[in-house]
């Protein structure tokens, strides 16, 4: 997968502990970031793909994406 959009990503100007929080707090101020984030649907899309367990991407906590991926798998099954 193509990664030339992280060069472009507004988490290159923050601490990168700032999109692994420990808490709900932490997560909103992660997501804020993400918000305004001119690659956050392909940094989403990238989490998803490759399956990335641990901190905020697009947007998106790790239960949000969990739940992403559920739904797909659900979309795709009806599909068929």
């Amino acid at each position: 997968m193509d990664t030339e959009w992280m060069d472009n990503g507004l988490c290159r100007q923050v601490a990168p502990s700032t999109f692994f929080p420990n808490d709900g707090v932490g997560v909103d101020v992660a997501r804020r970031i993400c918000a305004s984030c001119p690659v956050q649907a392909p940094c989403l899309e990238y989490a998803l793909v490759e399956r990335i367990d641990h901190g905020v991407w697009g947007g998106a906590s790790e239960r949000e994406r969990r739940r992403i991926l559920k739904r797909r798998r659900q979309e795709a099954a009806a599909a068929r």
